[in-house]
């Protein structure tokens, strides 16, 4: 109920970004598929760094 209050856990974060970061992915394989890439990179770094967390 009062999530709101509640500080977000490094595990929630990197989720956030690594949503993020393939959305922005998605979004400019449409237009720039170098840059779709490299966002895609970025999200494989982040969910390693998830995946050490578990």
């Amino acid at each position: 109920m009062f999530n709101f209050f509640r500080k977000k856990s490094e595990k929630e974060i990197l989720q956030e970004k690594y949503r993020k970061l393939m959305e922005e992915s998605h979004k400019l394989s449409h237009t720039n598929r170098k840059l779709a890439d490299d966002k895609v990179f970025e999200a494989e770094e982040v969910l390693k760094k998830l995946e050490a967390l578990v």
